[in-house]
């Protein structure tokens, strides 16, 4: 009896070493597991807007981060919104296709992200969810952190906008001719108010006071 007392400590001793054993085993597993899930959470999208994105995944803590990234070359020309970055967060564990089927998975959340159009990184009621995953909770679909968001707007550049054209051979022609039938007129006034004798001289002074934009 007294050898199976001395005996019992160490048993005890070895069960409990390896069921640290199996614990530390599981949790390896899981994390090789969701390293391999997430390996495959990157891709590129455009919206009709003219931007060009990319996302990338990543595990933080217990969750995955999905960090988007837009640019619209041509807005820093023209104007307009030129970058977007954001964040979307998930816990795509209480969805069971993120582990069983992670390139599914990962191709299901491409579409739904493209599907954003221009509510990508602005609207954080629009959530990035993946189609097999309808059932799972709220919390397994990505969710805009609107804290995380973005935007990067030019004005444009001014060097850019095009000359004005030069006035048309037709415009300086029509102007001329106005202007000459103007002054054909303050003749007729000058001989008609000055008389004869005095419209030569009338018509000088009527010349004077038209202005150099008549002509």
């Amino acid at each position: 009896l007294k050898g199976r007392w001395i005996f019992a400590p160490w048993l005890l001793l070895a069960f409990l070493g390896q069921l640290v054993s199996l614990s530390c085993g599981a949790r390896k597993s899981d994390r090789a597991v969701s390293k391999v899930g997430v390996a495959g959470g990157r891709g590129k999208f455009s919206t009709k807007e003219r931007m060009q994105c990319t996302w990338v995944a990543s595990e933080v803590r217990d969750a995955v981060q999905l960090l988007v990234k837009c640019e619209n070359p041509e807005a820093r020309v023209t104007g307009g919104i030129a970058d977007l970055r954001c964040e979307y967060n998930a816990k795509p564990r209480g969805c069971p296709g993120y582990l069983s089927e992670p390139l599914n998975f990962w191709k299901q959340v491409a579409r739904a992200l493209k599907r954003l159009q221009g509510k990508v990184c602005k609207d954080e009621r629009a959530l990035v969810r993946a189609g097999m995953c309808k059932r799972a909770p709220r919390s397994a679909h990505f969710k805009l952190d609107i804290s995380s968001s973005r935007v990067s707007a030019q004005s444009g550049d001014p060097g850019t906008q095009p000359p004005s054209p030069p006035p048309s051979s037709h415009s300086t022609s029509t102007a001329t001719t106005a202007c000459m039938r103007r002054r054909a007129d303050h003749g007729k006034t000058a001989e008609e108010y000055c008389g004869s004798s005095w419209a030569s001289v009338c018509s000088f002074f009527l010349s004077m006071m038209q202005s150099e934009e008549d002509c």
